[in-house]
């Protein structure tokens, strides 16, 4: 019997490709990088309402992206990079097997040049 033993780990929990998804999710995700933010400031940054971008942040914490706290009055998010880690993981053996690909085709087209 055959098997691919390219790929061997499971895929993230799809809710996070469904996060991933939309640019403004992702776009969300940029603007926390350098750190934690209010739903106000992050809807600041927004052509659209708050409770569009708390649609979207639920989303986002619903795929585990990132987390809630809450000060006082206000509600902060942060980015969770768990779950981008496992999805980078994941493809790291697809590119890998990509990599390994377009160096058979570098080197199969190098040998057919005439000379």
């Amino acid at each position: 019997m055959m098997r691919n033993h390219m790929v061997t780990c499971e895929p993230p929990r799809g809710d996070v490709y469904k996060a991933l998804a939309d640019q403004t999710r992702r776009t969300i995700l940029s603007t926390l990088i350098p750190g934690d933010l209010s739903v106000n400031a992050i809807a600041e940054q927004f052509d659209m309402s708050r409770p569009a971008v708390s649609k979207h942040l639920r989303l986002l914490r619903e795929a585990d992206l990132v987390r809630e706290t809450r000060r006082g009055k206000n509600r902060l998010y942060r980015l969770n990079t768990e779950p981008l880690r496992e999805v980078d993981h994941w493809l790291s053996e697809y590119r890998t097997m990509w990599e390994v690909s377009l160096q058979n085709l570098k080197r199969y087209l190098e040998s057919q040049v005439v000379e």
